[in-house]
């Protein structure tokens, strides 16, 4: 159906967050009229931006994968590519085991691919480090499915590898659990890389650069959770030169991004509009928004699904029943990032690197932290007198800690940061971003999961699904979804175009 007064198709995006918002900005140019739904009071999602200090710093995602092409080629499509930001420096580091300890450079997300690289960090016990020096000469055992990631890394390396380094980093990403994340969905290319070699050590090195480079990312290392891998530059390497920079940002922040992307897709956007049900129609869907005492019905020629795994189930319920079960499957995990300006003298040591990830096996409040604006050099010039540093807490299953109020995490995150660092004196400035169910967890069998959700929409013309949900929870990897979403609705409707 058309809009009333003109001939032109209408597309319903549902979830105002990067993806859809994305959605709307690639339909942009193909003659149709778009209206994005956001149920929440703002657009954006998980991207944010509000002052710390004086200075604006964004409260979810902070970063993106500069290395894939989808988040900085839609920047530069916004016209926004003279607002890429890169990082100051990139050392990264663990704090474990008394100390903040550096990275091995050759490392795949936290796998080795150079055990005695390994072993000159002390991250691992002299025990630790001869389980995983036996690795290269383990049988060659490739499972028949999908098994988790202290599965498959743990049975070859030893669960100190998985506890002390792999899940520090993949917990950076989705703040889930190596005995639940799925090796395949999580690892996709170490995965592939691990069927053409026999061990994982080699499979790790085929990955990243022989004479060494920063920690490897993932299939999204920008998430609300992430905060790089990074580290505050006790005794550490100095970063080597790299040809390209694995993130960047905007001047302002990511979450500047949401609202350049709904202006620039000439959609008609609306928040607090959030929608409670969507049914097929004869000549298409009808989308109905708002409680049951006061609806409103919008009628559309396609829909694009961009809100969370059980916002989406709900909304598919009756409509693609096969999906929207897979959708219920898709768990969330909560976090909040606590981010602290401290005065410059505050730290007795100067802060030369950009931030720590903490074990769960050490029991910290905290799982990671970056200075921001030692990574983010433009921050720093907004404020030359205070460090920003930012906290991430919260993992899947630790809902008690984030049950305290504001003021009691900021305390705790304050009480971390100064046992690894040694930070004297109260924060100047405080604010905690909670992000409840922010994060999905791509458990064992989530490709299987998307390949059953992405079936049973197919089933339904006009119909399509994007977000964080799929094929990554990162910016670039939101959007990729965005885009095969569009292609979806866009190949749609020009069948209705053309002549039987």
């Amino acid at each position: 159906m058309t809009e009333a007064g003109s001939d032109r198709p209408t597309v319903a995006v549902i979830g105002g967050g990067v993806a859809g918002l994305s959605a709307a900005f690639l339909l942009r140019n193909a003659g149709l009229d778009v209206t994005v739904l956001e149920g929440a009071p703002r657009l954006g999602g998980k991207l944010a931006v509000s002052e710390v200090g004086g200075v604006p710093v964004d409260c979810g995602a902070e970063a993106l994968l500069a290395r894939r092409p989808e988040g900085t080629g839609l920047i530069g499509e916004l016209g926004l590519s003279g607002q890429l930001q890169v990082p100051g420096t990139t050392a990264a580091g663990i704090w474990t085991r008394g100390s903040i300890r550096s990275l091995p450079r050759r490392q795949f997300m936290g796998v080795p691919a150079d055990i005695g690289e390994l072993a000159a960090t002390g991250i691992l016990s002299e025990a630790g480090l001869a389980r995983a020096a036996q690795e290269p000469t383990l049988p060659d055992g490739e499972p028949a499915t999908d098994v988790s990631v202290s599965s498959r890394v743990g049975g070859r390396f030893g669960a100190e590898v998985v506890d002390r380094l792999v899940e520090p980093l993949l917990g950076g990403v989705y703040a889930g659990r190596c005995d639940d994340l799925s090796f395949d969905a999580t690892l996709p290319a170490l995965a592939q890389a691990a069927r053409r070699h026999h061990s994982l050590t080699d499979a790790a090195a085929s990955l990243v650069p022989a004479s060494g480079g920063p920690a490897s990312g993932g299939p999204a290392s920008d998430g609300p959770a992430s905060d790089g891998p990074a580290s505050p530059g006790r005794g550490l390497q100095p970063d080597r030169p790299r040809p390209a920079p694995v993130f960047t940002t905007l001047t302002g922040g990511l979450g500047t991004l949401p609202g350049a992307l709904a202006v620039a897709s000439g959609a008609r956007v609306r928040t607090s509009a959030m929608v409670r049900e969507l049914a097929r129609t004869p000549a298409g869907w009808r989308v109905t928004i708002g409680s049951a005492h006061a609806p409103e019905v919008l009628e559309a020629d396609a829909v694009i699904i961009a809100v969370p795994a059980a916002a989406a189930g709900r909304l598919l319920a009756g409509v693609a029943d096969t999906a929207a079960s897979a959708l219920r499957e898709i768990r969330y995990a909560s976090m909040a990032v606590v981010t602290l300006a401290y005065p410059v003298a505050a730290f007795a040591r100067p802060v030369t690197g950009s931030g720590f990830l903490v074990p769960a096996v050490d029991e910290r409040t905290i799982k990671a932290v970056t200075f921001s604006t030692v990574k983010w050099p433009h921050l720093r010039a907004t404020r030359p007198d205070l460090h920003i540093v930012r906290c991430s807490v919260g993992r899947l299953g630790e809902d008690a800690v984030l049950q305290r109020d504001d003021a009691e995490l900021a305390t705790l995150a304050a009480a971390d940061l100064a046992d690894a660092t040694g930070v004297r004196g109260r924060p100047a400035d405080a604010r905690v971003s909670r992000w409840g169910g922010g994060l999905p967890q791509y458990s064992v069998g989530h490709l299987d999961r998307v390949a059953r959700i992405r079936a049973g929409v197919a089933s339904q013309p006009g119909l399509a699904v994007c977000g964080a949900a799929y094929d990554g929870v990162g910016i670039p990897a939101c959007i990729a979804t965005a885009r095969l979403a569009t292609e979806q609705v866009l190949a749609y409707l020009g069948s209705l175009a053309r002549p039987a």
